[in-house]
């Protein structure tokens, strides 16, 4: 198991949860299964503690359990993917808000911070959280819910049920039904939780939701492939490349390899009866003949105007060839990526091809083709050819490659790590300026109010200048640094998701 990811999730969990759930946490994330007896003596926490932080990482989904081989208790175990996608929450809430409305996020985000929680619990908790309240407020959020559940991005939680070997232990799992149902919500009985009435009890109590991150890592999949062609060709060819993906989606299972074939003409159909952009529906056929030459599509059969499937293990590769080759370009230059690529299109390539293909110098080209082995971007294959003669000693000669797997597996290495540091400076920054902060914060808090008493602004003024020039200057420092390393954080999950669906996909 990955030492930096055991740091970043021993990080993250802290941050969000605690001390006692990080150390719960780091004990399971050491071991692959572990029942709640040996947690209790390896932690040295008390049972009660224990419980509560198993209770609070199962309610979040950061951890799982099971019956044990002979069927006599539970065994836990931390997931450790879901505990970094705590840090993705920001961009479940701008894809709701962005796709829905602000009701809609309003909804999602109280779900996330719940971990796991009834609908009518969840719609009358997001009551005070909506800008605009009236008595059709809460009709509203309920239909709002219903239709997250209709486009599923919120799923029910698998239900317990007894297991065939124990009947008294449980396991969790679905049954036949619709996981996305929604249940039958009276508007008088979320009136009355929302007012507080004493002894109502919410009819959907025992039916829990969670949010369906296998959703929004599709909307997130589906969107990566739409920029490529967008970047590739031309923002025609994205939005043929979205309805395709639509027509995917409908007919294919979310995370195949390979779509079904979808025909031209289907497209064609949908394009026009959703897009006005005549240029696109004009040029279709050739933006189909060029992303199939990208190989983002494969034709498989030539009726109804053509037949194509979407590759989208063969796109992630490339995705992530660009993804390395980047990373070269910043690290170590332009010649350095030329090498790489050069050993990537030859597959197996000799030194001194190397420098002639790649148009280096031969002691450039030799001394960035090692920086690039010393760095695990390359690998080197020895071959050994027996000498003529009897007498004749065995001559050796090298040839480069690159294994793109290895390469996935280190980088997301860095990318644990690069998150990490830039948590830790983030916290740094924010404790070592804690007074300054919260100073700021209390300033800004009492100038919002004496502009609703409507104040002056001279005294505004003069209210604000108890926050000196200098507090002012180390402020704004840390705020900008804040926000920078937010930013890099974004951007460095970005590329873990690619990387990570690189490998999903090699799985298949």
């Amino acid at each position: 198991m990955s030492i930096q990811l055991g740091k970043l999730c021993s990080r993250i969990i802290e941050q969000h949860f605690g001390e006692v759930v990080r150390i719960v946490a780091d004990d399971l994330f050491a071991s692959i299964a572990r029942p709640l007896s040996q947690i209790v003596r390896s932690t040295g926490l008390t049972k009660s503690e224990v419980c509560k932080s198993l209770a609070i990482l199962l309610k979040f989904g950061l951890a799982v359990f099971n019956p044990n081989k002979a069927q006599t208790g539970y065994e836990y175990r931390l997931n450790h993917d879901r505990v970094v996608m705590i840090l993705r929450y920001p961009r479940y809430m701008h894809l709701i808000q962005t796709k829905f409305d602000h009701e809609s996020a309003v909804l999602m985000e109280e779900l996330l911070r719940c971990g796991s929680q009834s609908a009518s619990y969840i719609i009358v908790k997001s009551m005070s959280n909506v800008d605009t309240k009236n008595r059709n407020t809460l009709s509203l959020l309920r239909d709002k819910f219903t239709i997250l559940a209709q486009e599923h991005y919120i799923i029910r939680a698998p239900e317990p049920k007894a297991c065939a070997e124990n009947a008294e232990l449980m396991e969790l799992c679905y049954d036949n039904s619709n996981p996305f149902a929604m249940p039958e919500l009276d508007l008088r009985i979320l009136t009355d939780l929302h007012e507080g009435k004493a002894g109502v009890k919410a009819p959907d109590e025992d039916i829990i939701w969670l949010v369906n991150v296998e959703r929004f890592h599709v909307d997130f999949r589906d969107t990566i492939m739409i920029s490529a062609i967008e970047r590739m060709i031309d923002a025609n060819a994205a939005e043929a490349m979205k309805y395709l993906l639509q027509l995917m989606d409908e007919r294919t299972k979310s995370w195949e390899a390979v779509s079904n074939p979808i025909a031209l003409a289907d497209l064609r159909q949908r394009c026009e009866k959703k897009s006005a952009n005549v240029e696109m529906l004009r040029y279709l056929d050739q933006y189909f003949s060029v992303m199939e030459s990208y190989e983002f599509l494969s034709k498989c059969d030539s009726k109804g105007g053509g037949q194509f499937t979407v590759n989208i293990k063969k796109i992630y590769e490339q995705l992530t060839w660009a993804c390395i080759e980047n990373i070269i370009v910043e690290k170590y230059g332009s010649k350095a990526a030329r090498i790489f690529r050069v050993i990537r299109m030859k597959r197996y390539v000799e030194q001194e091809d190397i420098q002639k293909e790649a148009m280096v110098p031969a002691k450039e080209a030799k001394q960035l083709t090692y920086k690039l082995m010393e760095e695990n971007f390359l690998q080197i294959q020895t071959f050994r050819k027996p000498g003529g003669g009897n007498a004749g000693a065995p001559k050796s000669f090298f040839l480069f490659y690159i294994n793109q797997s290895q390469i996935v597996a280190m980088l997301l290495e860095i990318c644990y790590k690069a998150l990490y540091n830039s948590m830790t400076r983030s916290t740094h920054d924010k404790t070592v300026n804690k007074r300054l902060i919260e100073k700021s914060q209390r300033l800004d808090s009492i100038v919002e109010t004496m502009k609703e008493r409507g104040e002056s602004e001279a005294y505004i003024n003069e209210i604000l200048e108890t926050l000196t020039p200098p507090e002012q200057e180390i402020l704004q420092k840390v705020k900008l640094r804040v926000k920078s390393l937010y930013s890099a954080e974004i951007g460095i999950d970005e590329t873990i998701f690619i990387l990570k669906l690189y490998q999903e996909y090699q799985n298949k």
